[in-house]
């Protein structure tokens, strides 16, 4: 099977809304549950997320811009320069996300994409498969207005733009799927 493709619509990385008087207050720390179904097998594991703050409008336009017309190394460049804003963390790995962005959505809540410029883990059924050029590490989380967590996890992924937004470029065979809490 080849790596998951799927696309990350506006919203995400190409355009953002920030939303204002709907942004969630900073730092936020965030207790998921990270799970894994492949036929008759299941690995669960426990993430733990924290996001200081959000990035800097500016920063985020460097990022997209550098994607947009330098490719793929060229925005991870820029990403890798850009100060940490949170962190990943996976027993005891664990990632800075470098970018996150919130978008308010009128019924659900608010999605939160984060990505961290190093891969987190490399979950594949081919052992062979070459892991070269996916250094990144994509959260992409619905958080409801009672504080409850959904979304999918790539443990390492890359990206390149697209007529339609960006597309993602997963290394796994299968999404990471996250459940979880806002913690206090």
């Amino acid at each position: 099977m080849g790596a998951l493709r799927r696309a990350l619509l506006v919203g995400g990385l190409v355009v953002s809304a920030g939303v204002p008087g709907h942004a969630a207050q900073y730092p936020v720390a965030l207790a998921v549950d990270a799970q894994v179904k492949s036929g008759a097998t299941a690995i669960t594991s426990k993430l733990t997320i924290r996001v200081d703050r959000l990035m800097e409008e500016s920063r985020r336009v460097r990022v997209t811009d550098a994607l947009k017309f330098g490719g793929y190394a060229n925005a991870l460049n820029t990403l890798r320069a850009l100060p940490a804003v949170g962190m990943i963390q996976l027993e005891k790995r664990q990632v800075d996300i470098r970018y996150a962005r919130e978008q308010g959505e009128a019924t659900k809540g608010r999605r939160l994409l984060l990505i961290a410029d190093r891969p987190l883990f490399f979950l594949s059924g081919d052992p062979k498969k070459p892991r070269a050029g996916y250094e990144l590490t994509v959260v992409d989380l619905q958080i409801d207005e009672q504080g409850g967590v959904s979304g999918t996890m790539n443990g390492a992924a890359r990206v390149k733009p697209s007529p339609d937004g960006v597309v993602l470029d997963d290394f796994a065979d299968v999404e990471v799927q996250l459940t979880g809490r806002v913690t206090p």
